[in-house]
């Protein structure tokens, strides 16, 4: 039987298809790129690039252009099948029944699921009775069809959000079509034939039988009473097909169409069971139109997802507000981190936001008088004084400072920052620059104080080199960003202490400002 055939054909498309959905190719045309989208569709591709507008424009797709060939039948009242039983006596006199067919479309997407497709399909279709069927009156039938067609496409695998475009397009499909048909009958020696059509009255007549023996006659065109046989007629078409990708512009497909056209004399019987249908499975070549420098491929080789993907692996597009993190003390610690959230206002502060003590005394530096109390002078007050006795030298001096008869009035610039660079950096980082600035603010308001500017670092030469550099930059933006005379900096480097630390400390001391490298070809 024909629905046979028709089975293994939609099995082996079947087959195909379920490979299909594994396959995966990531490429895809670039979204900013206009000179592929549409004239009239540019004003929302100027707003979606903007972020004015969410959706970008619909590119320009190239259309498709589809050749194919194949085999035809007639499903109707007499049998169109190629296999018939040899030992069916009738059978070896009329040879194959098999029937060709060709068509040439154009199609064009309307959106990534959805193209309409026009063209044209000819056929030549052949049938002869069964034993049984010639008892019945049945006689052999040659069929010539003209068809224009318009389809309605529905591709099924171009969206996935698991791949990339396909590499094969799954579809299904329906239509109408305008159906020009001539068909001829011939009756075992018979002398009469012609085109079989219902108004001819040659079926008024009855229709020619045959018989078991006797020699068939030749096809012809003859005129039965004064007609040609040919018919217009009406179809409506349904069908599946697949197609592989074989490159950027050819792909290669199978597809099986149906074509119910309510006439029931192609096959030069009607028996009034039911109306005739021709089928049609083609092997097509496709071939893409279209410069590929103003359109991408046909939609329905473009996975729609692709952008969205796309945009949250690597975003491209979206506007992304910035992270705002709080910090409600201003130490440069924001407060999920801080460890010590109300640290005051300009008081140094490690990685974890917790206030420093250089010394390890337990009086954090913005309150320590006495900011690196050797450990044998331990414990110490409440001001981070240790308990070893000053010498009377210094006691007298420092009374002598503090009321001013040395050095002026007394310097009360109050705890200046500490200042943290990176491991191996002499580069002043953002809250580095927003501590010195608040410093700054402090040295111009106490101009009888000088500010030592004190780095560590003596364990070689390259350690004493970045001390150097690091409070050469703290220097010279305090000098050139914030305005302080630089005369009025003590500089000093490569002392003991955290080599990753530049502390700046108010005295009424002298001492240089400025002093050479120690070791010029290590600066950073």
């Amino acid at each position: 039987m024909a629905s046979k055939k028709y089975m293994l054909t939609l099995g082996l498309i079947s087959l195909l298809a379920s490979s299909a959905y594994s396959q995966r190719t990531d490429a895809d045309y670039d979204w900013r790129d206009s000179s592929k989208i549409p004239t009239k569709l540019l004003p929302q591709q100027s707003e979606f690039r903007n972020n004015q507008y969410p959706y970008p424009a619909k590119p320009r797709s190239q259309w498709e252009l589809g050749i194919g060939g194949g085999t035809s039948f007639i499903l109707g009242d007499v049998s169109s099948n190629p296999i018939r039983n040899r030992n069916d006596a009738d059978q070896a006199t009329f040879g194959s029944n098999i029937g060709i067919g060709g068509t040439i479309s154009l199609r064009k997407a309307i959106s990534h699921t959805f193209s309409l497709r026009g063209g044209y399909a000819g056929a030549f279709s052949q049938g002869e009775p069964t034993s049984v069927q010639r008892r019945q009156g049945l006689v052999n039938y040659k069929n010539w069809m003209h068809s224009g067609t318009f389809d309605v496409i529905a591709s099924l695998n171009p969206v996935s959000h698991y791949r990339g475009n396909p590499k094969s397009n799954i579809y299904v499909l329906a239509g109408v079509n305008a159906i020009a048909s001539k068909t001829f009958i011939r009756a075992n020696g018979g002398t009469q034939f012609g085109p079989s059509n219902p108004y001819a009255t040659f079926y008024g007549q009855g229709a020619p039988t045959s018989t078991e023996t006797g020699t068939l006659t030749t096809f012809g065109g003859n005129e039965v009473n004064g007609r040609k046989g040919w018919v217009l007629v009406p179809g409506f078409s349904g069908g599946a097909g697949i197609a592989w990708k074989l490159s950027n512009r050819f792909n290669f497909g199978l597809e099986q169409k149906f074509t119910f056209t309510g006439y029931d004399y192609l096959d030069g019987a009607n028996r009034g069971k039911s109306t005739d249908i021709y089928s049609m499975t083609t092997g097509r070549l496709n071939f893409n139109l279209g410069s590929s420098a103003r359109r991408v491929q046909p939609l329905w080789w473009l996975n729609p997802n692709n952008f969205i993907y796309n945009e949250l692996n690597s975003p491209q597009h979206m506007k992304i507000p910035p992270p705002i993190l709080p910090d409600a003390d201003g130490d440069g610690v924001t407060d999920q981190f801080d460890m010590e959230p109300n640290t005051p206002q300009g008081a140094p502060v490690d990685v974890r936001g917790v206030a420093k003590d250089t010394d390890g005394d337990g009086v954090p530096d913005y309150k320590d008088k006495e900011l690196l109390t050797p450990q044998k002078c331990f414990p110490v007050d409440a001001d981070g004084v240790g308990t070893c006795p000053e010498p009377a030298c210094c006691t007298e001096l420092r009374n002598r400072i503090d009321s001013g008869m040395i050095g002026g009035t007394a310097c009360n610039v109050g705890n200046l920052p500490s200042i943290q660079f990176r491991s191996g950096s002499a580069v002043l980082n953002n809250n580095a620059k927003q501590m010195l600035a608040t410093a700054a603010s402090q040295i111009k308001s106490n101009p009888t104080c000088r500010i030592k500017v004190v780095g560590y670092g003596a364990s070689d030469k390259r350690a004493q080199q970045l001390s150097w550099d690091r409070v050469n930059a703290v220097i010279r933006y305090l000098a050139e960003s914030q305005g302080v005379s630089e005369d009025r900096f003590i500089f000093q480097f490569g002392g003991m202490g955290d080599g990753n630390t530049v502390d700046l400390i108010g005295t009424t001391e002298e001492g240089p400002s400025s002093v050479p490298a120690p070791h010029p070809n290590l600066k950073k």
